[in-house]
């Protein structure tokens, strides 16, 4: 089982032709609206890979709630652990470019509201076999003392430092498994700038402190990670991506079931990957999630 303990969001997605320059204004050409929130994402995305998924988080009492809850419930996710408040469901804003790349801008809303408390109570019915995964869309704190509470009951954790915040490196050393895109490793490691060498070294030199799992996300290029000693890679697919905002979570929640389900680490990085590929042909963090045989297809 994994429980994920994060963030859930309301996604208000506007297309361009192209992203903006600072203090540009530019003319959309399209507008949706779609559920995610980091949290939310990486537990659809184990769902769909096929574990059983428990969420816990916090959504408002306003007319966004239903609806950012409405894909995981669907698909079968434990919403229990989700508790409703007065401070309205988190939203991001999101602009999509014509390459696929995009912008986006947080507002925490209820997630704000997530506490040391809710990591407790998020704690408390789970077991040795289970997974723990984060990301840092609510409270330091919060995260924190999941991290303490999950290791303190000897369950594994996997968190995301995603986005980046201030204690971002700080947290990430009270983990097993760290993920984290290029510019996230960078402040992880204390090194800006990083060239394939370097990351590679940077990864080794972490790994002898600290003993941890560490994986870095590369976009196109695929992932690196080092585990007990030993550097793997993997690659997903060749494709033109549409929107990448919910590759980086696809991957995340696919590489977690994937281990949930007992899967050797280099098969599980290599379908989380190309289970993030497939997440890029589709706008939209949740809708873009692809289900287990699809990816199952791809491999």
């Amino acid at each position: 089982m994994i429980t994920v303990f994060g963030s859930i969001n309301m996604d208000l997605i506007a297309t361009t032709s192209r992203l903006p320059k600072p203090g540009e204004t530019v003319a959309g050409n399209g507008f949706s609206t779609a559920a995610g929130g980091k949290g939310a994402n990486q537990a659809l995305a184990a769902r769909r890979a096929g574990c059983t998924v428990h969420m816990a988080g916090a959504v408002g009492r306003d007319g966004f709630a239903e609806a950012a809850l409405a894909l995981l419930k669907d698909a079968g996710t434990e919403l229990g652990s989700v508790k409703k408040v007065d401070e309205p469901t988190g939203t991001a804003l999101i602009l999509v470019g014509g390459d696929g790349e995009n912008m986006i801008a947080v507002v925490p809303g209820a997630n704000g509201t997530v506490t040391a408390a809710d990591a407790d109570a998020a704690i408390a019915g789970m077991s040795k076999e289970d997974i723990l995964m984060l990301q840092l869309e609510v409270s330091a704190p919060a995260v924190e003392r999941a991290l303490a509470a999950a290791r303190a009951k000897g369950i594994r954790t996997v968190l995301n430092l995603a986005p980046l915040i201030a204690d971002a490196a700080r947290l990430g050393r009270l983990a097993d498994i760290v993920i984290a895109n290029e510019t996230e490793f960078e402040l992880l490691a204390g090194v800006d700038g990083m060239d394939a060498a370097a990351r590679e070294a940077s990864l080794k030199r972490l790994h002898a402190e600290t003993g941890q799992t560490l994986i870095v996300t590369l976009g196109a290029d695929g992932v690196i990670a080092i585990r007990d000693g030993q550097i793997f890679q993997a690659t997903g697919l060749k494709i033109e991506p549409v929107d990448t905002v919910g590759a980086g979570d696809t991957f995340c929640g696919y590489f977690a079931a994937s281990l949930d389900e007992g899967l050797d680490f280099e098969t599980a990085l290599r379908r989380a990957a190309v289970a993030g590929s497939l997440a890029c042909l589709k706008q939209g963090a949740q809708p873009s999630i692809p289900e287990s045989a699809e990816v199952a297809n791809k491999l």
